[in-house]
């Protein structure tokens, strides 16, 4: 047995929890397990186990993550990922979480990084490089991404079955199970449709394998991977001359962005987004506000120096 499944064995029963009565994302459990399995290999060094803390040893535990440079966010997430463990095994053993009231640390709001609609128009037509399966291909997907603010593992999972018109209408719809579970569905725009029809009929009937599902593949007919979805974004973004950082969430940002500049209702943008919380999708606000901030500095006469 290695020294990581020695430690997960620790918390298996927790994380058969998280995954079957919470029905947390892969990724989400993932998390838990890294932070779990790190806070355990720094007990053994302190000589406690799991189920012995208090919250001199979580306060130890926090001093030495920020001796290492971890961010305040990682800092938070690890405490809260403790924390809700010890509450697991408390209640099972009926039992008071000695750590309930440990408080994570506040890590300030990062407003999320949103391409300019300038940006975004580059973005997609850099993907158009010819007419070939490849570029209709990639265009469908950043239009996608844009029109729809979908994480890049909703539209990985995405299926052929998963895109369709809603009964009467004549609006694209595409149906996408979010974290935990969770499926909304999200109409797609006039742009987005016409490079998703473009894909569908002139590209994917020739490239994908006899039965495969994903509405999305690569060269080998098969389900096309998050990297290289990355990939394509992150070329595209070179071939336009956006100078920053461009990934798959930077569409997800914009869509956001871009929605509540326009009016949109935060509650709406919430249920577009498949946020759980209309708290998460307010930071979006923030980012209008900014610009608000600054617009009024510069154009109104009694707000200059």
């Amino acid at each position: 047995m290695t020294e990581n499944d020695r430690h997960n064995s620790k918390f298996v029963e927790y994380l058969n929890f998280l995954i079957v009565e919470r029905g947390l994302s892969k990724n989400t459990i993932d998390a838990y397990r890294r932070d779990l399995s790190a806070f355990t290999t720094y007990l053994e060094t302190v000589h406690r186990e799991l189920l012995e803390i208090d919250p001199l040893i979580l306060e130890g535990y926090v001093s030495l993550l920020r001796s290492m440079d971890k961010s305040e966010s990682s800092i938070a997430r690890a405490v809260v990922s403790i924390r809700n463990c010890l509450d697991f095994y408390a209640r099972e053993s009926k039992t008071i979480n000695p750590i309930k009231e440990f408080k994570p640390p506040k890590s300030a709001q990062r407003l999320p990084k949103a391409l300019s609609i300038e940006e975004v128009n580059k973005l997609i037509d850099a993907t158009t490089v010819s007419d070939d399966a490849g570029s209709i291909r990639n265009r469908a997907l950043v239009e996608l991404l844009y029109a729809t603010g979908a994480r890049i593992s909703e539209i990985v999972s995405l299926n052929l079955s998963d895109v369709s018109k809603l009964e009467g209408e004549e609006v694209l719809s595409v149906r996408l199970s979010g974290k935990g579970g969770k499926v909304r569905v999200v109409p797609v725009g006039r742009f987005a449709q016409t490079a998703i029809d473009q894909y569908v009929v002139r590209v994917r009937p020739s490239q994908a394998k006899l039965n495969e599902q994903a509405l999305f593949v690569n060269e080998r007919g098969t389900r096309l991977s998050r990297q290289t979805m990355w990939k394509i974004i992150s070329s595209a973004a070179d071939s336009a001359g956006i100078d920053h950082i461009v990934s798959p969430h930077s569409l997800r940002h914009s869509f956001a962005t871009h929605l509540l500049d326009g009016g949109a209702d935060v509650r709406v943008v919430q249920e577009l987004l498949g946020h759980s919380s209309v708290t998460t999708t307010q930071i979006y606000t923030l980012v209008t506000i900014d610009k608000l901030r600054e617009n009024y500095s510069q154009a109104h006469p009694r707000a200059r120096e």
